[in-house]
């Protein structure tokens, strides 16, 4: 009998053991975290007149989010048409700004403004390029109505001068090429009212330099063959390296992408000159028209050359600044467009 009960005692002391030995107790559910909503306000900014007025906005929510929302009440005014700010005199708020992040509170205030029509900037690029592509060659082949009209659909005599044309064309075909399969544009739309002040001044400078150029009494350049060939060399240098350029900030982000990154040489030896400057694939756009005004030895096109050079310094030295605003560690010996000088 003792032999049965020890056996009995080694097979259920165990489970006695086990029943005695008290469970954890279970964890408390996480509270979950209280979401603080936002209210939004949107005013006109020119007549203060109270416009929408959104509750509970997610406080996650972008300022591309609130002017969807604001769209939906006002269809006639689409995202892209939108201006919204904090301050009637502060700056248009980014559509990826955070609605948690900028300085308000629960309760937000933004003025709306209306920026108008919009287009896309690869439509105005196409546009301003396509048009001064046509124009040139229409005073090449000297359609009627543009010079005497003995010289009508007439060839002039001199090799610069068909060699301008080539350069012309090569110059706008490579820019709509670009905006075609190189360019990741950031900004998505202008205003359509810049389309005419866009095109005007490119459009008109073409006509302006081809009518000269093409002109049946055009003059060679002075020191001849030697002076066309050193603006040749200079203007198909520019456009190669200006090309570099392109893909070299294409390369910089990836599709849909707006993160910004400070942009650095390759191996391409063209792109070297980032080590001295911000924008230069300005350096190398108002290279390529000095060669091009060296080529051809024309008053409309240096006046243009200058006029471009002047408006691409005022582009540089924009976007110079900004690199320096986003960038602690961005390289303290750039220039905007000119090495140590500009």
């Amino acid at each position: 009998m003792d032999v049965l009960a020890l056996e009995a005692k080694n097979v259920t002391g165990p489970e006695t053991e086990k029943k005695s030995t008290p469970r954890p107790k279970p964890k408390p559910p996480k509270k979950a975290k209280r979401i603080v909503y936002f209210e939004v306000e949107i005013v006109d900014l020119k007549t203060k007149e109270k416009l929408l007025l959104l509750d509970k906005v997610e406080p996650t929510a972008t300022i591309l989010d609130i002017k969807a929302l604001f769209h939906k009440s006002y269809p006639k005014w689409y995202p892209a048409r939108q201006s919204l700010r904090l301050d009637p005199k502060a700056k248009c708020l980014r559509d990826e700004d955070v609605l948690q992040t900028l300085p308000v509170g629960t309760t937000a205030r933004f003025y709306f403004s209306d920026l108008g029509p919009q287009l896309t900037w690869g439509t105005v690029f196409l546009t301003e390029c396509v048009g001064p592509l046509v124009i040139y060659l229409m005073f090449y082949f000297r359609l009627p109505f543009i010079y005497p009209p003995k010289y009508d659909f007439t060839t002039s005599k001199h090799w610069v001068v068909h060699l301008a044309c080539m350069c012309h064309s090569f110059h706008y075909i490579k820019r709509i090429l670009e905006t075609l399969f190189v360019h990741r544009i950031s900004h998505g739309t202008m205003p359509l009212r810049n389309i005419f002040k866009n095109c005007g001044y490119y459009w008109c400078s073409a006509a302006w330099m081809a009518y000269y150029i093409n002109h049946p009494l055009y003059t060679t350049p002075f020191y001849g063959q030697q002076q066309i060939n050193t603006g040749l060399y200079i203007f198909l240098f520019c456009q190669v390296g200006n090309f570099s350029i392109h893909l070299t900030l294409r390369n910089l982000k990836s599709p849909g992408s707006k993160t910004k990154k400070i942009p650095y040489p390759s191996k391409n030896p063209f792109t070297w000159i980032f080590w001295l400057v911000s924008c230069p694939n300005y350096t190398y756009e108002v290279g390529s028209w000095i060669g091009f005004t060296v080529m051809t030895q024309c008053v409309p096109v240096a006046f243009f050359t200058v006029v471009a050079f002047i408006q691409m310094t005022v582009w540089a030295k924009g976007k110079h600044r900004s690199y320096l605003k986003e960038f602690r560690d961005y390289p303290t010996l750039r220039s905007s467009i000119l090495p140590f000088i500009l």
